[in-house]
């Protein structure tokens, strides 16, 4: 028997495979439920956190930039997109804001809160 003629004979028996409407519905909302649980709630968070680092930064903070340049903060205008960072003795660098990926503590390695 060939795949056509059992596919016939299955849509006349009433056997299918794939779910309907109704039933479909259950399963797209658990699937929707995690997504938003697991990937969504958690970027979210962050998000406001890095916008409350970036607001709260100050003279003399101690910064990494996303692209991994350690320096000191020499000048903050609050309502500038830019900072002026102290890498070495002589040489400060402009970045914008939004680059600044984490502020270090005294202990060089953890964020402040």
């Amino acid at each position: 028997m060939n795949v056509l003629n059992w596919l016939i004979l299955a849509e006349a028996e009433g056997a299918t495979d794939a779910a309907s409407g109704p039933e479909l519905w259950p399963a797209l909302l658990a699937m929707f439920a995690v997504f938003y649980f697991l990937i969504l709630l958690p970027q979210k968070k962050e998000k406001k956190r890095h916008a409350s680092i970036l607001q709260n930064l100050k003279k003399n903070d101690k910064v990494v930039t996303v692209g991994g340049i350690v320096g000191t903060v020499a000048n903050v205008v609050n309502d500038s997109k830019e900072i002026t960072l102290k890498v070495d003795d002589n040489t400060r660098i402009k970045f914008l804001r939004t680059h600044i990926g984490q502020v270090l503590t005294d202990e060089g390695s953890e964020e402040k809160n």
